[in-house]
């Protein structure tokens, strides 16, 4: 009797914010690769609007032209038209640092806990429309992901999430990473939302 062989274990490096839209559709593409691969995924998140205030801002007050936010909106309906996810209109935005911070932390939790909010938080934002620089909004998600309140509430004051945040912004700049996502795989660095034929590649070269 053969016994049925696993999947090849693939280390990928992903930098990355849920504020992102580019890095919604840069997960759902990485994603694909968990059919051919045991995929174990290193997110360095990076907080991309630290200026922004946790209560919610127009997307006007971001630095962008009218002309250039319009191209770039169009390209991200493109994009989740061809992974058929479902967007509703960006037009706000919102500061990242609590959802970041209770992500991190949820890693050390339960590696499904955690996976369950990552996919939540993007969710929240860019399907429903929820604002997740709200603690309240947080809390109800982390909790529906399979954390206590207690934890939610730890781990806005947990000192070591807090400390590998900023070692994320540090590699950053030591990378020169100025995109998100951006994909490590192996040797090779991917910028943005690539297609996924060139991830696989990566992939395979990497394997």
């Amino acid at each position: 009797m053969s016994l049925e062989q696993s999947n090849p274990e693939l280390k990928v490096t992903v930098f990355s914010d849920y504020i992102c839209p580019f890095c919604y559709l840069g997960a759902a593409r990485l994603a694909r690769l968990r059919e051919r691969y045991d995929l174990r995924v290193n997110w360095c998140f990076l907080e991309i609007h630290p200026e922004t205030s946790p209560a919610g801002e127009p997307v006007a007050s971001l630095d962008y032209s009218s002309q250039t936010w319009q191209r770039m909106m169009t390209t991200v309906r493109e994009l989740a038209r061809e992974e058929e996810l479902l967007l509703r209109e960006h037009d706000f935005t919102t500061n990242s640092r609590s959802a970041l911070q209770l992500a991190e932390f949820a890693k050390f939790v339960d590696r499904d806990v955690f996976y369950h909010l990552h996919e939540s938080l993007f969710e929240a934002f860019f399907r429903r429309g929820e604002n997740i620089g709200d603690r309240a909004v947080l809390q109800r998600l982390g909790c529906e992901a399979g954390m206590s309140a207690q934890q939610v509430e730890q781990a806005w004051m947990d000192e070591a999430a807090a400390v590998r945040l900023r070692q994320y912004q540090m590699a950053a700049r030591e990378l020169g990473v100025r995109a998100t996502p951006t994909f490590f795989v192996g040797e090779k660095r991917l910028d943005g939302v690539v297609p996924v034929a060139q991830l696989i590649e990566a992939a395979r070269a990497a394997v």
